[in-house]
């Protein structure tokens, strides 16, 4: 479902302002520079792998140069391809680095192409090519993205991957050349040999095997520096939240946060904000995979919201990142697509429990009634409290049992998770935890917490709302443990001035709830499928039947984004934001480091644990 005002979003506001508010529409010749550049680069490698066409009228050049100056101009023409072949992307992007580069390799390129393949054609493309990056130097001016060491390690797989294939295709470049007949195996090992630098068994005539040990030193050599570059060039860390910028926040919190649900959750540290110019609204937001990714509406005053997505808007363009907004309110999503032409599409449905209107009667509650009353009788009680009300200790015990009962080893969570319990400003949080007191139980004694058995745990949401920030249960508890908290939690939020409690987040619930219904259609019933098939994974279906539970009102909830082109990239990008795919060094690799205080987050947007939810 699209979100557009008025019907027209090229008319809602002026040409001029549109320009002021997200620039001019960006040239295609960065694009086209990039399939260009990708295009030589093909073709130097190509040049560098193949024996050289004799057709040309140039080849009586080669009768008067040094001999080694052949072979050594194959093994720059391949090392230029390659190089240009990864700088393609970054072109792409406007990146100012990547220009630089693109700017020295190509005149080595075109000297290569002319000594050793004698083509006054690819010679003249390298060299037009330059004059396009030359004359648009302006267009080329995006900033670097975050980066880590990490990318050292990556580089290193696909670089030697890439290598050893390229290699092979080097080495059976010559039939004709070859003494004998090498196998596979005694070509992969003169692959291997040539990449260090060092002789293999396989011999060739004529001198090919001075171009083939040039052109596999270069891979190697080009492997092993860009490793050791990215490896040891400084970082350029993401963007983080500092004490200044969230005292900003919490002040805009306190006036405004009743508005949104997801308004807390900007307090994570490791979102960067960008401020409007009257510091009354803000925009908080992670860069990943080149995705400046927002969550939530933006804080602070409704009239303000413009300002600070203009600079939202103007970060994004200065390092060509790609925008996009995950989980807006309808009220958002109509002032993201009118200020920057950007369109929004329904992602799924908010929980949303009004305090006064729960009761646990009727047939609609039943289950969740009897669950309630049979974990009770087990010997479950509960404590609904606020963080400033915990001691010291139990809130140290609070949050090792949240980090040691974490359903999965990454922790998850970006949108709506905090990450974080009972630091200083966070006293209005909400912690309803289970206990059991069961001296007889073995287990009961070595536990190093007590008889605490589940936590469930609140951020405010305004003056009189509360938001589901996550759920974590000891694996010997009983199953039940979250509706018991959260039903709990709710019976106890009239004394803690709670009107209203947010839950979890459903992701495509109307699909979900319209294709179990009779009469739904044939696409509507494979979209379902599809959904069910994908809970498997992400607990799509297990998500929306726990909601269900609680008969709560829905709000929808919007992505948005630039064109339908970048939706798998905003899709990936958020999925490594809420921790589903992790592309962080292996464990092996990792640095052993004292353990920083427990961060527990949730699934993607308010999930509960995996576990616990099946068992539920």
């Amino acid at each position: 479902m699209s979100v557009t005002v008025d019907g027209d979003k090229s008319g809602l506001v002026p040409v001029r302002v549109r320009r002021i508010l997200h620039g001019p529409r960006p040239e295609k010749v960065p694009t086209l520079v990039g399939t260009a550049c990708t295009l030589i680069g093909l073709i130097d490698i190509a040049a560098g792998v193949f024996p050289r066409f004799r057709a040309s009228r140039m080849h009586a050049v080669a009768e008067v140069l040094p001999g080694t100056l052949g072979p050594l101009s194959a093994a720059l023409s391949l090392s230029a391809g390659v190089l240009l072949l990864l700088l393609a992307h970054g072109l792409k992007r406007h990146k100012r680095r990547a220009w630089r580069a693109a700017v020295v390799l190509l005149p080595l390129g075109a000297a290569a192409q002319f000594v050793w393949r004698h083509s006054v054609i690819g010679a003249l493309l390298s060299l037009v090519l330059l004059t396009l990056l030359l004359r648009h130097r302006s267009e080329f001016a995006a900033l670097p993205d975050p980066r880590s060491r990490w990318r050292a390690l990556a580089n290193f797989v696909v670089m030697g991957a890439g290598s050893i294939a390229l290699g092979l295709v080097i080495v059976s470049a010559h039939p004709r050349r070859v003494v004998g007949d090498p196998s596979l195996t005694d070509r992969l090992e003169h692959v291997l040999y040539g990449l260090l630098g060092i002789e293999g068994p396989v011999a060739y005539t004529r001198g090919v095997d001075w171009t083939v040990g040039y052109s596999l030193g270069a891979l190697g050599m080009l492997t092993a520096l860009t490793t050791i570059y990215l490896a040891f060039r400084p970082e350029h860390p993401a963007a983080r939240l500092t004490d200044h910028d969230e005292t900003r926040l919490r002040t805009l919190l306190d006036q405004h946060g009743g508005r949104d649900s997801l308004g807390h959750f900007a307090l994570r540290d490791d979102k960067g904000v960008v401020f409007s110019p009257s510091g009354k609204a803000a925009v908080c937001y992670r860069v990943v995979s080149g995705v400046m990714l927002a969550s939530g509406d933006p804080i602070g005053d409704v009239e303000a919201w413009p300002g600070a997505i203009e600079r939202f808007m103007d970060e994004a363009k200065a390092h060509s990142w790609t925008p996009a907004v995950m989980g807006c309110s309808e009220t958002g999503g109509q002032v993201w697509t009118r200020e920057t032409g950007l369109d929004a599409l329904e992602l799924g449905d908010e929980a949303i429990v009004d305090v006064a209107d729960f009761s646990l009667s009727g047939r609609a509650m039943r289950n969740v009634r009897q669950m309630v009353k049979r974990i009770e009788r087990n010997g479950y009680t509960t404590r609904v409290r606020r963080v400033r009300d915990l001691g010291d200790e139990e809130l140290e015990r609070v949050r090792r049992a949240a980090a040691d009962w974490r359903g999965t080893d990454t922790e998850r969570g970006f949108s709506m998770a905090l990450g974080r319990i009972g630091t200083p400003g966070d006293g209005d949080a909400v912690i309803a935890t289970a206990h059991k007191d069961d001296p007889d139980d073995p287990a009961h004694h070595a536990s190093p917490y007590g008889d605490l058995k589940a936590i469930i745990h609140f951020v405010p949401w305004g003056p009189d709302g509360m938001s589901l920030e996550l759920m974590r249960r000891d694996r010997s508890a009983d199953p039940g443990m979250n509706e018991l908290l959260i039903v709990t939690a709710l019976q106890a939020s009239p004394g803690l001035g709670i009107d209203r409690v947010s839950l979890n987040f459903a992701m495509f619930r109307s699909a979900l709830a319209r294709g179990e219904k009779i009469g739904a259609g044939p696409v509507l019933r494979v979209w379902r499928g599809l959904l069910v098939f994908l809970s498997r994974w992400f607990q799509i279906e297990s998500l929306y039947k726990f909601n269900a539970k609680f008969q709560p009102r829905w709000e929808p909830r919007f992505v948005v984004y630039r064109n339908s082109r970048d939706l798998p990239r905003i899709g990936l990008a958020a999925l490594r934001a809420e921790g589903f795919v992790s592309l962080s060094l292996p464990r092996p690799f990792t640095r052993s480091r004292p353990a920083p205080a427990p961060r527990p987050c949730t699934h993607l947007v308010h999930a509960p644990a995996e576990r616990e939810v099946r068992a539920a």
